[in-house]
């Protein structure tokens, strides 16, 4: 028998449980903070192309210490407005990791030009420099690097390789809002960052972007090609370029400011459940263990990923995941290898291109990951998978 997942939905407190059967993946962290923010702006007379976005892009910027900030409608669209600004389409190749939960890479083939992906570092999941450097042909314009799983990527190395080169480093911090690398908040690393708003990330606004930058040039043309405002229907400069209309709502930006006034308390509530998955994992024999580089300060995960062994196979992976969701535990495989995908494979990529890749996306299993969940739960969760890895018959296995 399951124990039963905690929804909070008293509108006087924001506290009191309601017993459910089942155990989500994700679920936002909303208080009547949310709530009221949201209802004010059902109130008034405008739902769009108000002041509550711009407000939103000037509270993120300072937050994340960018000067610029646009907000956008995800992460992809943000990334495919920051490559059309700079040019790079038809012809041009960015250098990018096929390892990833959020599909953000998407955003190089719908800008027209080609991914070409690297491989990962085994521990941290994260672009692995020389590997970076191999793929860079006289076509690269653009290294695209993310913080997967909220882990920061190694971004002294992948900087200097980019100077090196002369290529634009781009930066996916859709998964790591709040991680630190060398003690500087994750968004300040690339030319441009693009952070991404939808579930599972621990600052939610229903859908959602926001793109950030120190180029002033930049983020004038990201606005241009972004949207046109009410007001400037009549510019001449501002209509000589066509817009995606790809803003976002007041009522989203409500949303994302209330959720980022709170982002200290969301993220220490989120550090709380992962130290009670942390004490429960450790009776797992044979699991890749929590790792942290060196060089990263502080690491606010995405999803709660427990990496199995070498004797666990893919199809072992995806039989312990059916096997929680059995016991209504929602859990997913982590990556579907992008390089792997049909739109990818159809550009020439193939299974053993990237080996390190393939390797911990088989085996990596994203469990239940929010504020809401109880030490019962957590630790229902991973009897339970550890039961399932019996069934399977691979017992422990030594990573």
């Amino acid at each position: 028998m399951t124990e039963p997942a905690l929804v909070y939905d008293d509108v006087e407190t924001g506290e009191v449980p309601v017993e459910t059967g089942f155990i989500p993946l994700s679920d936002p962290d909303v208080t009547l903070a949310e709530i009221g923010a949201v209802d004010a702006v059902l109130r008034s007379p405008r739902l769009s192309s108000g002041l509550l976005a711009e407000e939103f892009e000037a509270a993120f910027a300072a937050y994340v210490g960018r000067a610029y900030a646009v907000a956008v409608p995800s992460g992809t669209i943000g990334l495919v407005l920051a490559l059309k600004a700079y040019g790079i389409g038809a012809g041009d190749e960015v250098v990018a990791s096929s390892y990833s939960f959020r599909e953000t890479a998407h955003a190089i083939s719908l800008a027209g030009a080609r991914p070409v992906f690297a491989d990962i570092d085994y521990w941290s999941g994260t672009l692995a420099p020389l590997k970076v450097e191999e793929r860079i042909t006289p076509r690269t314009r653009a290294i695209l690097a993310a913080n997967t799983n909220g882990h920061p990527a190694p971004w002294s190395e992948l900087r200097d390789i980019a100077a090196r080169h002369g290529v634009l480093l781009l930066e996916d911090s859709t998964e790591a809002i709040g991680s630190r690398y060398k003690d500087r908040l994750v968004g300040g690393f690339g030319d441009v960052a693009v952070f991404d708003f939808a579930q599972p990330s621990l600052l939610t606004c229903g859908e959602g972007g926001m793109v950030v930058t120190d180029d002033i040039d930049l983020a004038v043309t990201l606005r241009r090609h972004r949207s046109h405002r009410l007001n400037e229907r009549s510019s001449v400069v501002v209509s000589s370029a066509a817009s995606y209309q790809a803003g976002i709502s007041d009522l989203a930006a409500a949303l994302g400011l209330a959720q980022l006034r709170r982002i200290d308390e969301i993220i220490e509530r989120r550090r709380l459940v992962e130290q009670l998955y942390a004490t429960h994992v450790q009776s797992f024999e044979g699991i890749k263990p929590p790792y942290i580089a060196p060089d990263v300060t502080e690491v606010n995960w995405f999803l709660y990923l427990v990496h199995l062994g070498t004797r666990f196979t893919r199809s072992s992976r995806d039989a312990i995941a059916e096997d929680l969701r059995v016991e209504q535990v929602e859990a997913a495989a982590y990556s579907h290898p992008l390089h792997l995908q049909r739109h990818y494979f159809d550009l020439g990529y193939r299974r053993g291109d990237l080996l390190v890749t393939e390797k911990i996306a088989d085996r990596a299993v994203a469990l239940p990951f929010h504020t809401h969940l109880t030490d019962g739960q957590i630790e229902f969760i991973v009897e339970t998978m550890k039961d399932a890895s019996i069934n399977v018959g691979a017992g422990a296995a030594i990573y």
